[in-house]
């Protein structure tokens, strides 16, 4: 799986002020279903808050997955957030977040959900690429640092 062929400008937002995990999950929507209009913002933001619930998709260093499968969605889609100040997310490490890697698929594609969480997670790992995407002041940047 290849990240560039999943992310988007349109779809990434760079320092956005909030405060909760619940926020940052309604952020996510929103953004979905602006880029994205046959997608319903509540089933977005349900599939988000239920996978949630399972555990939290904090992965540590300051960064989560969130993830959701979504009824009808054609191709796998992602939302990439940073927020200007870390949010509590219950993170395996117990630290806050600032960098949001959302990922949204299709219900019946579940082994490129777990390639793309994999992938993800990988890419993530790269020090030198999370300190970009920190770094970033813009959704050019975030998108450049990931390429």
């Amino acid at each position: 799986m290849v990240i560039n062929d999943i992310i988007s400008l349109d779809r990434t937002k760079c320092l956005v002020e909030c405060q909760s995990k619940k926020r940052i999950f309604e952020v996510i929507s929103e953004i979905a279903v602006q880029q994205s209009p046959e997608l319903d913002q509540v089933e977005v933001l349900s599939s988000l808050l239920s996978r949630e619930k399972m555990g939290s998709t904090g992965i540590g260093n300051g960064i989560a997955i969130p993830h959701g499968k979504i009824k009808g969605l054609g191709n796998m889609i992602a939302v990439i957030v940073t927020s200007n100040k870390p949010i509590e997310f219950d993170a395996i490490d117990s630290q806050p977040v600032d960098i949001f890697f959302a990922i949204l698929v299709p219900e019946e594609q579940t082994d490129k959900h777990l390639q793309a969480l994999s992938g993800i997670a990988k890419k993530l790992s790269d020090k030198d690429i999370v300190k970009a995407v920190r770094r970033a002041t813009t959704k050019n940047e975030i998108v450049a640092a990931l390429a």
